[in-house]
């Protein structure tokens, strides 16, 4: 008997006839079937693989999963038939299984969506899924860190993990969103949750709710899942600390089914999903507060007035002890960096540093760990300084050397003669994080290449355009013959606002006498409908795409350059290219001239693997030339370009 069984989906086919196939496909109820295979056969044919592949993803699209009993799972060599199976090219691996199942939760199109889903409120619905899977106990029990914020919670998330780690504790950490990989989402003890155990508890969590389905409670959409299977492991885990960033607000997130934290925190406010939050800082900062339980200590970093009056109030009505943490001064890391780049992060540390120190103290740790004096110490103790330089999160304020032009090409000769190609990554998307990244960006390639200074009044805009093709530095080193080229990799949700976020981050960096060469605006790979892997497929062209929303960015984009509105149709004279032209690279902003069409400045691409092959191909020409790309805008773009460069 053959089986084919991903990991915890225990689904069995073997030798399926078409009396069987149309058996199984006429039943809803059909939980598992095992077939025999004709005496004399012992291996698939392609027509039958074909089939079994069928097979499988209908039970994703929504057949009821259930285990086998525990009898039939005991002679079971589950890993044999795996290996077994995918010597079938054809057959999906169980992680991709895993995925499409995913993405069937997907219930939203678009963000900013708010379809309703199923009869029940969402908090409402959480507390049913968190009892279904048995966690209401566990959850209670676990001693979490739960932190809101606009900006920055994801790093003090992780500076926390690190600190606690570094401590002796055993920790789950739970983020959101994932750049390349779902398990990104999920770390026990500082590393991503290994293949094997992720599908294991995804399995068991989805086998569970499945069978609890009905009309008024549905199978919950993605968010929703992942954060109770985010429960599910790290209650099954037994760590012994739990960090949990929110997703979207606080009031209303799904992780607001926590009811017993051992601290939160709020990290900077700023003005985002205004669609779902509200159009103030005060009414977003009272979306963020509703993290805060009765009680509970609670911390945040200095805000603007308007935020912070909201945050002390909601806080004074539940006797929340409230504090405010200040950005971590320098003078206690003894001589270390942090590990994140970018001055705000001293912020980010500094509330990191207040959470941890409070969860020692409340969970009795305090003692075990130091004395009570040195938590008040001028320098911070050992533990505290090893985390905090070795935290590591992607995409934010990440530089990566494109490792590819150090290979051998085709014919063996070295690329070591080529030039460089550096990328910036920071999936900065809000006003006030375009800000900060601009001034990270600005301070890193200036690091890089000794670059001349320009006074602020360049940031206006015709003298922006007088020194726009400025790109060669001048100093009396051996960098003298590079050329420098800063080009920005560009793209941002519709729900976003460019004339905000673009001006922002032209201003900011101006101000430093950072000047973009080019801009490129190209759509993400990424679909918010579909979850994929690091090994998903990756199609080289998008011309299928509607990339009317690219060419917005590069409208708002030239006007700021030129200081004058560029008309719809002078962007839409040209069908858009795969990737940048030979030329564009070079061309002088002289040379634009928007009227006919024609664009020194900026390029929409539909393509963003043939634009990162272009970028490659510019710099193996010229062994000159240095190009720093600042992709920001999207943490779907970093991630994607992420995924790109380890391929």
């Amino acid at each position: 008997m053959l089986i084919y069984k991903p990991p915890y989906l225990s689904l069995g086919v073997a030798g399926v006839s078409h009396f069987h196939m149309r058996e199984c496909l006429n039943s809803d109820k059909l939980a598992w079937t095992v077939f025999s295979l004709p005496m004399g056969m012992d291996s698939f044919d392609i027509t039958g693989a074909k089939r079994l592949k069928s097979l499988v993803e209908i039970g994703q699209k929504g057949f009821k999963y259930r285990k086998l009993s525990s009898q039939h799972l005991e002679k079971m060599d589950s890993r044999a038939a795996i290996e077994e199976n995918s010597k079938d090219s054809r057959l999906s691996s169980p992680y991709d299984t895993a995925m499409e199942a995913l993405s069937s939760l997907i219930t939203r199109q678009k963000r900013g969506d708010r379809s309703p889903v199923g009869k029940y409120k969402k908090l409402d619905r959480m507390l049913m899924y968190v009892k279904i899977l048995g966690l209401e106990e566990h959850l209670a029990n676990l001693k979490i860190i739960h932190v809101a914020g606009t900006k920055g919670k994801g790093s003090t998330c992780t500076f926390c993990e690190a600190i606690l780690r570094e401590c002796g504790f055993r920790t789950g950490l739970f983020t959101s969103p994932h750049l390349i990989d779902v398990r990104e989402r999920f770390r026990l003890d500082g590393l991503d949750i290994a293949e094997d155990k992720f599908l294991h508890y995804f399995w068991e969590c989805w086998n569970q709710l499945k069978e609890n389905v009905t009309d008024d409670l549905p199978m919950p959409p993605l968010f929703q899942f992942l954060t109770v299977l985010a429960f599910k492991i790290f209650s099954t885990e037994k760590v012994d600390v739990a960090i949990i960033e929110v997703g979207i607000g606080g009031s209303n997130d799904s992780t607001n089914v926590i009811k017993y934290p051992v601290v939160c925190g709020i990290s900077p406010l700023g003005m985002d999903h205004i669609e779902t939050l509200g159009d103030t800082l005060g009414l977003i900062a009272s979306h963020k507060a509703g993290i805060f339980k009765p009680e509970v200590p609670a911390f945040t970093v200095p805000q603007q007035s308007e935020a912070m009056d909201v945050l002390v109030e909601r806080a004074s009505g539940l006797m929340v002890p409230l504090e405010v943490a200040m950005p971590l001064d320098c003078k206690k890391l003894n001589g270390i960096k942090l590990s994140l780049s970018g001055d705000h992060q001293y912020t980010n540390a500094g509330l990191a540093v207040a959470l941890c120190k409070c969860w020692l103290q409340r969970t009795g740790n305090c003692e075990k760990q130091f004395q009570q004096a040195s938590l008040e110490e001028k320098i911070l103790p050992d533990p505290f300084l090893r985390g905090l330089s070795t935290a590591r999160l992607s995409g934010r304020a990440q530089i990566v050397h494109d490792s590819s032009l150090n290979s051998l090409n085709m014919s063996g000769v070295n690329r070591s003669s080529s030039g460089d190609l550096i990328f910036y990554l920071d999936g900065a998307h809000s006003p006030e994080s375009m800000e900060a990244c601009a001034r990270w960006y600005s301070t890193a390639v200036k690091g890089n290449n000794n670059t001349p200074s320009f006074s602020p009044s360049c940031s206006k805009f015709l003298t922006m355009e007088r020194v726009w093709g400025n790109s060669r530095a001048n100093h009396g080193n051996n960098e003298s013959k590079k050329i420098f080229k800063q080009i920005l990799l560009f793209n941002c949700m519709d729900v976003r606002d460019p004339q905000i976020l673009l001006p922002t981050l032209v201003n900011t960096c101006a101000s430093s006498g950072t000047y973009f060469s080019k801009a490129i605006f190209v759509p993400s790979i990424s679909k918010y409908s579909k979850v994929t892997s690091a090994s998903s497929a990756v199609p080289l062209d998008s011309l299928s795409k509607d990339l009317t929303w690219q060419f917005n960015l590069q409208r708002v984009w030239e006007r700021i350059i030129h200081g004058k509105d560029v008309s719809n149709k002078s962007l839409h004279l040209k069908t858009p290219e795969s990737f940048p032209s030979r030329r564009f690279i070079h061309e002088d902003v002289s040379n634009c001239s928007p009227t006919d069409g024609h664009f020194a400045c900026s390029v929409v691409v539909s393509s963003l693997p043939l634009t990162i092959n272009w970028l490659r191909d510019c710099v193996k020409e010229n062994s000159s030339l240095r190009i720093q790309v600042l992709v920001t805008g999207s943490l779907h773009l970093v991630g994607d370009v992420l995924k790109l460069l380890r391929r």
